[in-house]
C-alpha cells in the first residue's frame, strides 16, 4: 500500500521550517536603516529572492536596494519566509482568518569576498538548471499538472534563472542564522533548536510545490481524488477539498467537512479542517510524488468498489 498505517503522523515544527525554506524562493528581509552618520534605528523592509545552498541561505538582492548600504553600518537583520499558498488556496485561508505558515529568522546579513561571489553564483545556477531540466523532462502526467497552474504561479527555476544571468544587477549576500521560529497559520510561535535543525538540501520536489499545489487545486477531478482520500482514510465525507502543502513524506489537505449531527430541521453546517496523509516511504522528487498520488487513488477506488459490491 502507498499510504502508511500512521496516516496522520504530524510533522515537527523543524520539519515544517525546512519544507517552507525549500519550497519558497522569496522572502522579506529587514535591516536597520543607515546613512553616513550611522544607524538610525528604523527598520527597512523589502522583498528579496533567496536560495539555501549547503545549509546557508544566500540572498539575491538588487544592487540599488538599501540593504546593501544598511549592512555596512549594522549587519543585524531578520528574514521572513512564507509557505507557498497559490491561487484559490490563498483566498480560502484569508476568508478563514488564517495566514500562511511562515519561518521567521534573525541573524547577520554579510557581504562576501569578491572572489567567492562568482563561485556561489555558479553553484546557484547549477542547482536552478537541474530543477529546470527536471521540469522540461517531466513525464506527460506530471507536466500536465504543473502546466495547469496559473501563469503567475512560477517555480523557483523560472523565477531565478533569468535573474542569475543578469550578473551586474544584483548582489549575493549571506544570511547567518542566529535564531529561527516557526509560526503556524493561527499565529502561534514555535522556537527551533538550531543545534538540531537541518536546513533544506538540493531538492527536486519542494521547489515545485507552488505549481504542484495550484495545478491540482485547479482541477475538479484531482480535487475529487482528495475528497476520496478523506473518505477512505479518515471516514469523512467532504464537500470540497484543496491541497494545502506537499513534502517528501506526504501531503496535507484542507477539506470542507460536516459539523457534528444537528437537529433534523436544522440545515447541515460545514467547516474547513486539515488532514495529514503520510506516505509509506519517502518520495525523492516530483515524479515520485505524483506517482504516489496515482497509487493512492487506485487503492482508494479499489477499496470503495470492494465493500460496495461493485468490484
Amino acid at each position: 500500500m502507498a499510504m502508511a498505517k500512521a496516516k496522520s503522523t504530524a510533522l515537527s515544527a523543524a520539519e515544517k521550517c525546512r519544507n517552507i525554506l525549500g519550497a519558497s524562493w522569496e522572502a522579506h528581509l529587514n535591516t536597520i536603516k543607515a546613512d553616513a552618520k550611522g544607524s538610525k534605528g528604523e527598520v527597512y523592509t523589502s522583498r528579496v529572492h533567496y536560495m539555501v545552498q549547503k545549509g546557508m541561505p544566500y540572498l539575491i538582492v538588487p544592487e540599488n536596494d538599501m540593504h546593501n548600504i544598511n549592512i555596512i553600518i549594522d549587519e543585524r537583520g531578520s528574514l521572513s519566509v512564507s509557505s507557498p499558498v497559490p491561487g484559490r488556496l490563498a483566498s480560502l485561508l484569508k476568508s478563514l482568518n488564517k495566514l500562511p505558515p511562515r519561518v521567521a529568522m534573525t541573524g547577520d546579513v554579510l557581504r562576501m569576498k569578491e572572489t567567492k561571489v562568482p563561485v556561489i553564483a555558479e553553484s546557484l545556477k547549477k542547482a536552478i538548471l537541474k530543477e529546470h531540466k527536471a521540469a522540461s523532462e517531466a513525464t506527460y502526467g506530471v507536466s500536465t499538472v504543473l502546466s495547469s497552474a496559473s501563469a503567475t504561479c512560477r517555480s523557483r527555476s523560472e523565477g531565478l534563472l533569468s535573474l542569475l544571468n543578469e550578473e551586474s544587477s544584483y548582489n549575493i549576500l549571506k544570511f547567518e542564522i542566529g535564531s529561527c521560529v516557526f509560526i503556524d497559520s493561527l499565529g502561534s510561535s514555535h522556537n527551533i533548536e538550531l543545534d538540531t535543525f537541518e536546513p533544506p538540501k538540493a531538492d527536486l520536489l519542494l521547489p515545485f510545490s507552488s505549481r504542484l499545489i495550484d495545478g491540482i487545486n485547479r482541477s475538479d477531478p484531482r480535487r475529487r481524488a482528495l475528497i476520496l482520500f478523506c473518505f477512505e482514510y479518515f471516514d469523512v465525507t467532504a464537500r470540497d477539498a484543496l491541497l494545502l502543502s506537499v513534502d517528501h513524506h506526504g501531503f496535507e489537505v484542507l477539506a470542507r467537512v460536516p459539523e457534528r449531527a444537528t437537529a433534523p430541521d436544522v440545515p447541515q453546517q460545514y467547516h474547513w479542517k486539515e488532514f495529514r496523509f503520510t506516505f509509506k516511504e519517502a518520495v525523492k522528487d516530483v515524479e515520485d510524488f505524483c506517482r504516489m498520488l496515482v497509487e493512492l487513488e487506485e487503492e482508494a477506488l479499489h477499496s470503495v468498489k470492494s465493500y460496495s459490491g461493485l468490484g
